[in-house]
């Protein structure tokens, strides 16, 4: 080596130099990506920022259309519709001819009761005549009895047979008076033969054909169904027993029908009816609603979905329904106390004070920290929820926490923690993803 000339001496030297400021330079360039890096706070926390909005809180049903007033036309009398004289959504007036029965069995039997009728009345005259007859031959006995020509037997029978007379057209008249009463029954009963409408109204429905035989001995048979006015109809919802006591008369409603698709329809809360209907163990109660309908649109038996708005804030500060229901985790077992607290952006135990009667605990990150604010809740649409506290807009709440982040099992009701029993798991979810 030493033999080396001084040329061959500076080239080794050279190359041994540029290869350590090579290694130098690919060592600091390693350090500086593998050094520690600062941790994000708001790492593995889902997070909201508080917002103005309007909040309306709803109740949804379904219901049925109807109209105010249907009557249901039927037929007093038994026979063979003879002729129909409206259809399907014909217009009729009050006292319209609608349709007719057969009369000819009605009209005979009307014939046998004037008949009736004409020999009760002849009954009646030949009683008045024989007991006519019987008061003078008992008058007639009277006096020859108190001449002593007759026995007072012959004047007692005489006297008999008069009263017995006088009996017998009472009897006469009771018959011409149920002959009269059968003619005007069968009178009415013809007259039952022409159906006529009872209101003014729309036909919507017709159940019988010419032909058609109807039998009204058991009950009547329904032969149309009249709609009184389709400019003013109703809707009855089915509101369950939870959403109920949010209801009240006069309140204004939106539905929509699935025949008009995007169209919004108005109506107004007339009753809330006290009369509970049970099925499958869930009770429900009609809540009528009186719908204009100018143009129409609405027809009787379509399904109407109901939205009732029964509080409404406006321009409200605002937090997701899921920052009423977040509590962090709880600190492991192993955690004493004073001991030192977790690093930031992990999220502490819930605080030791509970929060005052009739309010809520929200979590808002500041200074890298969860924090716990105490607030009241106001009106809710189910997916925000109008809050009182020291809140101010733009402030970032904890929604929940990511799968992967410490302790997200916990903060989200899931297994068992560390050291825990499965009681406090289940209670955790219970709290984390139960209604508020």
């Amino acid at each position: 080596m030493s033999g080396e000339p001084p040329s061959t001496k500076r080239a080794s030297w050279r190359r041994w130099l540029t290869w350590g400021v090579i290694l130098a330079v690919l060592g600091g360039g390693a350090f500086w990506f593998m050094r520690p890096q600062p941790k994000d706070p708001s790492a593995g926390l889902e997070l909201a920022d508080v917002q103005r909005r309007t909040v309306e809180a709803r109740v949804t049903a379904t219901g049925t259309l109807s109209a105010l007033v249907t009557v249901q036309v039927g037929s007093q009398v038994s026979g063979r519709i003879q002729e129909i004289l409206v259809d399907y959504n014909s217009p009729v007036k009050k006292g319209q001819v609608i349709a007719r029965i057969d009369p000819q069995l009605l009209q005979a039997a009307l014939e046998r009761a004037k008949a009736n009728l004409l020999s009760a009345r002849a009954n009646v005259q030949r009683a008045r005549v024989e007991a006519e007859n019987a008061r003078r031959q008992a008058e007639r006995a009277k006096t020859l009895r108190a001449q002593q020509f007759i026995a007072q037997q012959d004047l007692d029978t005489a006297e008999a047979t008069a009263q017995a007379a006088q009996a017998q057209v009472t009897s006469a008249e009771a018959s011409l008076a149920q002959a009269q009463a059968a003619l005007n029954e069968a009178e009415v009963n013809v007259r039952y033969t022409t159906i006529v409408s009872p209101t003014d109204g729309i036909v919507i429905s017709r159940s019988v054909d010419v032909g058609q035989t109807v039998a009204a001995s058991l009950q009547t048979p329904t032969l149309f169904t009249i709609a009184e006015d389709l400019a003013k109809m109703q809707v009855d919802t089915s509101v369950s027993e939870s959403d109920v006591g949010r209801l009240k008369d006069g309140m204004p409603t939106t539905f929509t029908v699935d025949a008009w698709p995007g169209q919004n329809f108005e109506g107004v809360i007339r009753q809330i009816r006290n009369a509970a209907q049970t099925v499958q163990n869930v009770v429900t109660y009609d809540a009528v609603i009186d719908v204009k309908n100018p143009d129409m649109k609405l027809k009787p038996g379509m399904t109407a979905n109901v939205n009732i708005t029964t509080a409404r804030a406006e321009n409200a500060l605002t937090v997701p329904n899921a920052a009423l229901r977040y509590r962090p985790p709880a600190p492991p077992p192993s955690a004493a106390p004073g001991a030192k607290e977790g690093r930031p952006g992990r999220p502490s135990a819930a605080p030791s004070t509970p929060p005052p009667p009739g309010s809520k605990t929200v979590y808002v990150l500041r200074d890298g920290r969860p924090t716990p604010v105490p607030v009241k809740a106001g009106v809710t649409d189910g997916s925000y929820t109008e809050v009182e506290g020291e809140l101010n807009e733009g402030d970032r709440v904890i929604t929940g926490q990511s799968a992967g982040a410490p302790g997200a099992a916990g903060a989200q009701g899931g297994g068992q923690r560390p050291g825990g029993g499965g009681m406090g798991g289940g209670m955790g979810g219970g709290r984390g993803r139960g209604p508020f």
